[in-house]
């Protein structure tokens, strides 16, 4: 299969426009570690943009940053953190899940629309992209958004881009926002709490005044015999003392919470973060369920009735990462089913390649929503060339 890897957008651009003029349908691809997320490929090359490479704009005042898509996300998290500031959403490592080789890059945290356990505090990807180039199906360059954010129509691409899993562009570019390192972080945990207690103590922390910035649930037999339930909470020692005083009395009831911090706590929050305890056994297919956080354990309690699984919460009990067995249909049946009752929508993140070609791996969307999805798609890749079938089968 031949492999197109243009140093510069201008060769990008190049490439698309004599690939759409062969109709050439192309797999694009970053640091490829995600290649085993989405539906099998239906491609003839691949388009791979680590080529372009390199950070274009650090405003540290500004707080701003902006790097060619294939530029490494080690190398901007790097420079970011000599400056004491981070990307505000936590992005996910999809390799101990995927059992995936090679480096993330940073336009792959836009095109997935990226986010881990910070995301109820800070928000998604999505909402910290200010910017993007990319290259459409025409092989003509588009710029949207820019160094600022502004309520205009313009930046209505910038978020659309986000999360289209390359499906309407190759990103050249993207720019995001970002935010100081937070003086203390530290862990508030529970031990002993049942799926629905837990995630009720984590409402009522969120709806307290006292500013969480991560909101876990791991069952017992995830990490150990015992269930942890996890609050994390960050700012200015002084603020973060006196919350974590004023959560521990607001959740006395449901035990005495011990602290963890440091080393420690980063290590169980990236655990959290890239879904580490379902990584083993790989032959498990693994689901990313997102619901009505006061549902969670209803959802997961049906899908139990059905087959047996393994799962741990994060958002508040809104997210949901659950490992059963690949068999069959991967538990689809009786999860889409269960998230139906609920609320929500279902990815199947892990899977072999048979049952990803079988089943929807994303949620079905209602006939509504796929007409627009097939217009859009339509409108910026009028030949399909971007990942067909990566997402739906035959968009």
């Amino acid at each position: 299969m031949t492999t197109y890897a243009p140093a510069s957008e201008q060769e990008a651009a190049a490439i698309v426009a004599q690939a759409a003029g062969r109709s050439e349908r192309l797999r694009l691809v970053g640091g490829n570690t995600k290649a085993a997320l989405g539906r099998p490929p239906q491609d003839e090359a691949t388009l791979s943009g680590t080529g372009l490479s390199g950070i274009t704009l650090y405003e540290p005042a500004e707080m701003v940053v902006a790097a060619r898509a294939g530029t490494p996300l080690a190398e901007v998290e790097a420079l970011l953190a000599e400056r004491g500031q981070m990307l505000p959403f936590e992005p996910i490592d999809h390799r101990p899940l995927l059992g995936s080789s090679g480096e993330p890059t940073f336009g792959a945290v836009a095109a997935v629309n990226n986010s881990g356990p910070r995301r109820i505090n800070a928000g998604a990807a999505r909402d910290s992209l200010i910017g993007v180039r990319f290259i459409n199906g025409r092989g003509e360059p588009i710029k949207s958004g820019g160094r600022v954010m502004k309520n205009v129509t313009g930046l209505d691409l910038v978020k659309l881009m986000a999360g289209s899993w390359g499906t309407l562009g190759l990103l050249t570019e993207v720019t995001f926002k970002v935010l100081p390192v937070q003086e203390r972080v530290t862990t508030l945990v529970l031990t002993g709490l049942d799926d629905v207690a837990a995630v009720d103590a984590l409402s009522t922390a969120l709806g307290s005044p006292f500013e969480l910035t991560g909101a876990a649930h791991l069952p017992a037999g995830i990490v150990g015999s015992e269930s942890l339930t996890l609050m994390r909470v960050e700012g200015f020692a002084k603020s973060v003392e006196y919350r974590l005083g004023e959560l521990r009395r607001l959740l006395r009831r449901r035990g005495d919470a011990q602290i963890v911090e440091g080393e420690d706590g980063a290590t169980l929050w990236r655990a959290v973060r890239d879904a580490a305890f379902l990584a083993e056994p790989s032959t498990d297919a693994v689901w990313r369920i997102s619901t009505v956080p006061g549902r969670g354990p209803e959802v997961t309690a049906a899908v139990a009735r059905d087959r047996s699984a393994r799962w741990f919460y994060d958002w508040g009990g809104g997210l949901i990462w659950l490992a059963t067995d690949a068999a069959d249909d991967a538990g689809t049946t009786a999860i889409r089913a269960a998230v139906q009752a609920a609320g929500g929508h279902a990815t199947l993140v892990r899977a072999p390649e048979t049952v990803r070609a079988a089943l929807p791996v994303f949620e079905p969307l209602p006939e509504p929503l796929m007409r627009i999805t097939r217009g859009i798609k339509a409108a910026h890749d009028p030949k399909g060339l971007f990942n067909p079938g990566r997402m739906y089968a035959g968009v």
